[in-house]
């Protein structure tokens, strides 16, 4: 039988980590947004000011000899719609994927425990289970839809974004030959107008030892560079990426990079390096080298430097910019699923 505690505390993130991350090992997903840190600089900024307010309702799905197999980061606000509800902790925006933290085996009895329990004791008048960005294929998924509509409540599933990926191989010929013929041609010439660019181009991954708050301002600048990201990095969110590059620099998993043309940066990419593989999650450019297309030049080096490093996988994360197919990127989706009492 299973038994789910529900902790309030900000410190709960902390406490349990240990525990979290071995659960967080064995889980069907295990992503960098799962991990406790990440989650823990979440709630410490509300996602960067997404959220105004919000209630921890961090549910533990314990075994009768007391040990923790699921993990459900969970908090109590009040929805775009002004309806009283429960989300996932790290919804909606710089979360790419979220999910229970709970071993495949154990989802269907920590699922059905936990409605139960949200049932009951849950916050008062809650009236919609509203969790963000889960992944379409997730065992979790089908074990909440199961679970839910056993108890007559309503459930609705909605596709929300596309992540495409590239899965690696051996070499870097490997991957150009798994291209198409117009996709391979087009790596080449970019990198090719490298070598012939009249200023020097290089490249750089900020090492583990050097100070981090110099590159990490140096990454935001970059990123205001763009007019929607300026907008978004309000002071939160930027306290946000600076604590969670800090964090990530220190757990070994961030990934900082930058492109400098004659010793300026013209592209910078904040990425994660973790579980084998290569999450590309946010960049920042210079306009002043647009015509060397420094993105693609940058990414295009990030991938052999993966292959080349035996990573599995690059993950392009949310959204279906066209540089990602270009790449090679193939699609897989997230959801948004909502569950009505």
């Amino acid at each position: 039988m299973m038994n789910i505690q529900f902790l309030h505390s900000d410190q709960s993130f902390s406490e349990i980590s240990d525990i979290w991350e071995a659960i967080l090992s064995r889980s069907a997903i295990n992503t960098p947004f799962q991990q406790p840190d990440f989650l823990n600089i979440w709630w410490s900024t509300l996602g960067g000011g997404e959220w105004d307010e919000g209630e921890l309702w961090l549910g533990l799905g314990k075994r009768d000899d007391g040990e923790i197999v699921g993990i459900a980061p969970l908090f109590f606000s009040v929805g775009r719609d002004g309806r009283p509800s429960i989300f996932i902790v790290g919804s909606v925006e710089v979360s790419d994927y979220l999910d229970f933290i709970v071993s495949e085996s154990a989802i269907g009895e920590f699922v059905d425990a936990l409605l139960g329990s949200l049932d009951v004791e849950g916050p008062e008048d809650w009236e919609v289970l509203d969790l963000y960005n889960l992944p379409e294929g997730s065992p979790t998924v089908q074990a909440l839809q199961r679970s839910a509509e056993k108890r007559g409540w309503r459930v609705e599933k909605e596709r929300i974004s596309p992540l495409p990926f590239v899965a690696l191989g051996d070499n870097w010929e490997a991957y150009l030959q798994a291209l198409t013929s117009k996709q391979r041609k087009e790596v080449k010439r970019k990198l090719r107008r490298v070598e012939e660019y009249p200023a020097r181009v290089s490249w750089r991954i900020v090492d583990r030892d050097s100070p981090i708050e110099p590159e990490i301002g140096l990454f935001l600048k970059l990123m205001q560079n763009d007019p929607g990201k300026q907008t978004f990095l309000t002071d939160r969110m930027q306290e946000f990426f600076r604590h969670l590059a800090r964090t990530a620099l220190e757990r070994g998993w961030l990934q900082l990079a930058f492109l400098e043309v004659g010793g300026e940066p013209a592209f910078g990419y904040m990425n994660f390096d973790y579980d084998n593989k290569l999450w590309i999650y946010n960049s920042g450019f210079n306009p002043t080298h647009y015509d060397l297309s420094p993105g693609w030049v940058l990414m295009a080096y990030l991938i052999r430097w993966a292959i080349d490093n035996g990573r599995t996988e690059i993950d392009f994360l949310r959204g279906d910019e066209g540089y990602k197919y270009r790449l090679g990127g193939v699609d897989r989706h997230i959801i948004r699923l909502t569950i009505e009492r």
